[in-house]
């Protein structure tokens, strides 16, 4: 797909400010109660970003705020500093609950750029940024970062960049202030981690915007549970930020891949051999496409990006041996020599109490070759149908001190993306559909004889159509989708959005309109959640829940 170079750049933010407020009403209306005014076309100003997701549940016990990054960007000088936890909220490293919130401003033009925050190494947010109205907006992101809160116990080196341009030309500089705000757990009490959701150590791989390749990791002798997470991005503006347009290299277009067309997997391995898969997710930034899409609701995830995790713990036997081993992650469908992705990678290690050794062995282990097949037919419209599948299973045990422990990763991967375009890509359509269905099966846990059994199924959509017309007019109709269901919670966030504008003018004459939804909704027992966000021109004109 051509998409021009101004359209395919802009920032995209996550602001919980109309979550705050509780607004209930069916369609949103103004502080005094009549309907917002739309107007006929995009303006010098618009509502600052805003999305449907939830807010973080915090609990009501009393917090602390440290400060931890504040900087102005407008190049790729990194913020270093030094964070020091809170001791007035608990003993460190036994909080109830951390919470990360970035707030930032930026006006006059920019691109969206693409940041990351590390503590001590650790990356505990990976981001990227709006594109600011003429006038300027600010916007806001929140993530519940208790995880990490082991990495959060002790004072760190603190490392933060979102690398920016500043010219005559791009002239707006990204105001940024890092907050996190600590809870302390209950009078007497020592809060309880759900599902041993918080490890004992976070080992980091890699820098903050980097490909993980020969890295050595040394993880406790006493490992009984083993994640890795990768915040797997393609981006830089060009083909791998739009990787599911890349083509095979007998078809006509302007992004050419390798044999494997628009296939994309990121793999971890160990010592060379095969550990996990997963799908990429395809994250749209606040420029792609059309960046009126996403003026005021961002796609999906793009302002906290979701790491893809892989459960590592059939391989905990051969990582506890006290040695060095290396771990690569990589994106398996990328041509040979060309760069666009980055995927640092933390090791979530949760260890043995009572042990100070524990053994076991992999026991059994499959992964199939990717079956990957790519159909192109020429003519005055071009297509390529490509489809894709990996199947993936290991299995291995733990004599831990609670018993021996045996787990399970099954993990299926699918791909199917239609591309179609006319020769001179004015007319040029994308559908694309992704699943990532992972299931981790434990045994033995507390010499128990029943299984335990975890499902993660994802399901990403993706619909766009493009259009340049005579008039050199973009249109632009995208349909995207998140969907998730995981041990009997049901989440679906879908974005809808139709936007033109005037391509090759100055801003002010590009005449742009634009409506965009988005639909969030949760579902599982005892839990409901549904919030619908509508704009027109930039103007927020629906709020609605259902719950």
């Amino acid at each position: 797909m051509t998409i021009p170079h101004n359209a395919r750049r802009a920032g995209r933010t996550i602001t919980l400010v109309s979550a705050a407020l509780g607004l209930t009403l069916t369609a949103f209306t103004t502080a005094a109660g009549a309907a917002p005014t739309v107007p006929s076309e995009f303006g010098t100003d618009y509502h600052d970003p805003v999305t449907a997701a939830p807010p973080i549940s915090t609990p009501h016990t009393r917090s602390c705020e440290v400060t931890v990054a504040q900087a102005k960007f407008k190049d790729f000088t990194p913020y270093t500093g030094t964070y020091t936890p809170p001791t007035a909220c608990g003993t460190p490293g036994h909080w109830s609950k951390v919470v990360l919130r970035l707030d930032g401003s930026v006006a006059g033009r920019q691109y969206d750029r693409l940041g990351y925050l590390d503590i001590g190494g650790v990356q505990i947010l990976r981001t990227s940024t709006p594109e600011p109205s003429q006038d300027g907006i600010d916007w806001s992101v929140e993530k519940d970062v208790t995880r990490y809160e082991k990495t959060l116990s002790k004072s760190r080196s603190v490392d933060m960049l979102i690398g920016n341009v500043v010219n005559d030309t791009y002239t707006g500089i990204l105001d940024v202030k890092v907050t996190l705000t600590f809870y302390a757990p209950e009078p007497g009490t020592r809060p309880a981690k759900a599902g041993g959701s918080v490890p004992d150590q976070v080992i980091p791989l890699s820098d903050g915007n980097s490909v993980t390749t020969g890295a050595k990791l040394t993880t406790p002798r006493n490992s009984e549970r083993i994640l890795a997470e990768v915040y797997a991005t393609g981006s830089g503006g060009g083909c791998e930020e739009f990787w599911y347009s890349a083509v095979t290299p007998s078809a006509s277009y302007s992004c050419q891949g390798g044999d494997d067309g628009p296939y994309r997997e990121v793999q971890v391995t160990i010592d060379g051999k095969l550990a996990g898969i997963a799908s990429p997710y395809p994250n749209i930034w606040t420029g792609g496409w059309s960046p009126y899409l996403w003026s005021v609701i961002p796609s999906p995830t793009a302002f906290d990006v979701r790491p893809l995790e892989f459960d590592l713990t059939p391989f905990a036997a051969l990582l506890n041996d006290g040695r060095a081993h290396t771990v690569d992650v990589t994106v398996a469908g990328v041509p040979a020599g060309q760069t666009g992705w980055s995927a640092p990678t933390n090791i979530l290690v949760w260890q043995d109490a009572h042990k100070s050794v524990v053994t076991g062995a992999l026991t059994s282990y499959k992964a199939t070759d990717p079956a990957v097949t790519n159909t192109y037919a020429d003519g005055s419209t071009r297509t390529l149908d490509t489809t894709g599948s990996r199947h993936f299973t290991a299995t291995g045990y733990l004599n831990t001190s609670h018993g021996r422990v045996t787990t399970t990763v099954d993990r299926r991967l699918t791909t199917a993306i239609t591309h179609t375009w006319t020769p001179d890509e004015t007319t040029d359509n994308q559908k694309g559909r992704w699943t990532d269905d992972q299931t981790v099966r434990t045994t033995g846990a507390g010499g128990g004889r029943h299984p335990v059994t975890s499902h993660t199924d994802r399901t990403y959509t993706l619909d766009g159509r493009s259009t340049i017309d005579a008039d050199n007019r973009l249109r632009v109709i995208m349909s995207f989708g998140d969907h998730a269901r995981i041990d009997g919670v049901r989440l679906d966030d879908t974005y809808d959005g139709d936007a033109t504008f005037t391509l090759g003018v100055a801003r002010d004459q590009r005449h742009a309109v634009a409506t965009t939804t988005e639909h969030y909704r949760l579902r599982g027992p005892g839990l409901c959640y549904d919030r619908t966000l509508g704009t027109e021109q930039g103007v927020l004109t629906k709020d609605g829940r259902s719950c």
